[in-house]
């Protein structure tokens, strides 16, 4: 992030416009309407310009000439806009002066700070910035904004908004009070207000305060066992982001990147809790006992794994020792590894020609050993997707080859899947551990067997977000397999 984001006040402050074109016009308007004493320079002001200081006559104050220097000194903002440069210039030298923000359209190094695209929905309002690179994309946001936000959602949040000194009394305790907010927000209140009921909602709020104020303490909290995905963060569903604005505290996974947990709640605590192979930052029973200890203490405890928590995530052994403490949980799914990797990748994991069946299995059991139901395993029309089967590459291979696997059936590697550093290797299972030893793929890589391995090379360049290396392995169709130079 290269610009701090504010929300500055100027009400009853000077802020300074020098031109007389559509863009001073802009700045102007947008100053008056944040109720700012602006003063507006120009010899010959375009008609969008007369317009609106005629329509605000009190705020705006108008002068038919260029800006002199004492005419920055008590200024709060200065805006230039003349599109001249040597007047934005010398406007810009008065405002080092004077110490005073400054602004010159479209001159980057000129400005300390970023006018951004609004969606005014007051008092809500959003500011959308690409930081001056693409402002076209910024105004695309906004247009989308502008629909995904109703003008209704302004008046809610000036009408919950009049409550605050009385929930403040009502509820000193600022977790509490963070709660009862966001239950007012998504609950009954604002239901029955944007309905348009307001007497209704105002008896609702008076019924709901009561009850929380006669609640007081340390009431018991809750867990959000949410599934992250396998590392896109476009791939969380809505509900998880729900949640993950609502937690309290976060226990997160090594597989987490920085873009998922960038979109928990920013003042949530954040524990790392992920494990490597052989190296465990802290034990599942302590993760358990953690998430107990933190929800009795009041917290909302999101616990953030990646990909699905019920598939070779250890979901089912934490909902246990939750439900045994009686712990309140929402578990919310997310895309497994195996999906997420083999779409990316341009593999499906069934095919009406290839495989009419796939099986999940891992590599690593309850204490650290393969071993597999290989009776299961090995079943024609199948495709097996492997979680955390890297380092037990090799004797995964032994094992197939021992109960008479062909050593060229098909078989893809797929690092760091979904993400934008995501590698895919394809080969045969004879030659896939050279491939993956002379790449130098590590953790976290999933991998897929199976005969859909070969409609990659065909599929791969319409899967969202797939990428090629090159020198990873791809089928030519009626040919052989050879590496891609």
């Amino acid at each position: 992030m290269d610009n701090l984001p504010i929300f500055l006040t100027v009400r009853d402050r000077v802020v300074l416009v020098d031109g007389g074109g559509s863009v001073a016009a802009r700045r102007v308007e947008r100053a008056a309407s944040a109720h700012a004493i602006v003063h507006v320079f120009d010899p010959e002001p375009g008609d969008d310009l007369k317009a609106i200081i005629a329509a605000n006559p009190t705020s705006v104050q108008f002068e038919p000439r260029l800006p002199k220097r004492e005419d920055v000194a008590d200024c709060i903002v200065v805006y230039g806009a003349s599109e001249d440069e040597t007047r934005d210039g010398a406007l810009y030298e008065w405002s080092r002066e004077f110490k005073v923000l400054c602004n010159i359209a479209d001159v980057t190094d000129k400005c300390d700070f970023i006018t951004p695209s609004i969606v005014d929905r007051s008092p809500v309002v959003v500011a959308i910035s690409t930081g001056g690179a693409a402002p076209v994309i910024a105004r695309t946001l906004r247009a989308r904004f502008e629909t995904m936000l109703p003008p209704a959602y302004g008046r809610l949040a000036a009408f919950v908004g009049g409550f605050r000194d009385r929930i403040a009394a009502a509820i000193p305790n600022g977790r509490e009070r963070r709660h009862f907010w966001e239950r007012m927000i998504d609950g009954a209140v604002s239901d029955l207000y944007l309905a348009g009921d307001t007497e209704a909602a105002v008896v609702q709020f008076d019924r709901d305060l009561q009850q929380a104020a006669g609640h007081q303490g340390t009431p018991m909290g809750e867990v959000y066992l949410v599934g992250a995905g396998p590392g896109d963060p476009d791939l969380l569903t809505f509900r998880a982001l729900r949640l993950m604005q609502r937690a309290d505290v976060v226990l997160y996974d090594r597989l987490i990147g920085d873009d998922v947990l960038n979109l928990v709640r920013r003042d949530a605590e954040r524990i790392h809790v992920g494990k490597r192979p052989n190296d465990h930052t802290m034990g599942q029973a302590e993760i358990s006992a953690l998430m107990v200890q933190l929800a009795r203490q009041g917290n909302r405890v999101l616990r953030l794994k990646g990909g699905d928590p019920f598939i070779f995530g250890r979901g089912g052994e934490e909902i246990e020792v939750l439900a045994e403490a009686g712990i309140p949980v929402k578990v919310v799914p997310g895309i497994t590894a195996a999906a997420g990797c083999g779409a990316y990748a341009g593999i499906p994991l069934t095919h009406r020609d290839h495989a009419q069946s796939c099986l999940f299995i891992t590599a690593h059991g309850k204490d650290g050993v393969l071993d597999l139901d290989w009776n299961a395993v090995i079943r024609p029309a199948q495709t097996v997707a492997v979680y955390m089967g890297l380092s037990s590459l090799s004797r995964l291979i032994d094992g197939f080859a021992a109960r008479g696997v062909s050593m060229d059936t098909d078989v893809a590697v797929i690092e760091n899947g979904t993400r934008p550093n995501q590698r895919v290797l394809t080969g045969r299972l004879g030659d896939i551990v050279g491939q993956v030893e002379r790449n130098a793929f590590q953790s976290p890589s999933m991998i897929i067997i199976g005969s859909v391995v070969r409609l990659r090379a065909t599929l791969a360049a319409g899967a969202g977000g797939a990428v090629e290396e090159p020198h990873a392995m791809s089928l030519v169709p009626g040919k052989n397999w050879k590496t891609r130079e």
